[in-house]
């Protein structure tokens, strides 16, 4: 299941409510740090420099709301971004770092994996794969634990605008296959790139009926 979902009206919804103001809400480096679940939440995970933090600026328009960074490995802390009220964006920590100690790596993914057990208004995570390379070993690990956790993901491709179309298409294709056995996992596999846009409104409209935010019509 890969084809489009949303008509005009309905990305034009959630291109409008992705306008609302989205803001830094805090980082937390222990799960008792975490706030209190009254809010729908949809939390990003990939691996280190897999554009996370590139992806929630674009589709938020704000260029510095997430700290992006060239160094493997900085997004240490899991970090929540309000969207107007009424839903949170996570940021979860990368895994497969380069250059963080072993013991340090592991102290990061397993704040990710308490989080994805305890976390029950949790709505779904959203799986980053780099386009140029696809599902790698460490990527199957994380869906293990997705799957473990039994929450909700969808994949999402980044940096679709580094390879050919074609070759998007026939990554779509393949990612499907290769996840439509895991219970957990959503059907439909998302291209996008943060540079160029693509896919970027048919990510919010996921969100947005992920989390149930009401839409509307007019900015």
């Amino acid at each position: 299941m890969t084809g489009a979902l949303y008509d005009e009206a309905a990305l034009e919804s959630a291109r409008v409510q992705f306008a609302h103001p989205v803001e830094f809400m805090m980082g937390c480096a222990k799960i008792e740090q975490l706030p209190e679940p009254d809010l729908p939440e949809v939390a990003f995970a990939g691996r280190s420099n897999v554009g996370k933090s590139s992806l929630i600026n674009a589709l938020v328009g704000q260029n510095h709301l997430a700290r992006a960074s060239n160094e493997p490995g900085r997004t240490r802390e899991i970090n929540f971004f309000v969207l107007d009220d009424q839903a949170r964006l996570v940021d979860l920590p990368g895994y497969g770092f380069a250059r963080v100690s072993r013991n340090a790596a592991d102290k990061f993914q397993n704040l990710g994996r308490q989080f994805l057990r305890g976390r029950p208004n949790l709505k779904r995570v959203y799986l980053l794969i780099d386009a140029r390379h696809g599902l790698k070993s460490v990527d199957g690990e994380a869906l293990d634990a997705l799957d473990k956790a039994a929450v909700s993901y969808q994949i999402v491709l980044t940096k679709s605008d580094k390879i050919k179309p074609a070759e998007v298409e026939a990554l779509v294709e393949k990612t499907a296959a290769a996840i439509i056995k895991r219970a957990a996992a959503f059907p439909r596999v998302l291209a996008t790139s943060s540079e160029k846009g693509a896919g970027l409104p048919e990510l919010r409209a996921e969100i947005a009926t992920a989390c149930a935010i009401p839409l509307t019509t007019a900015a």
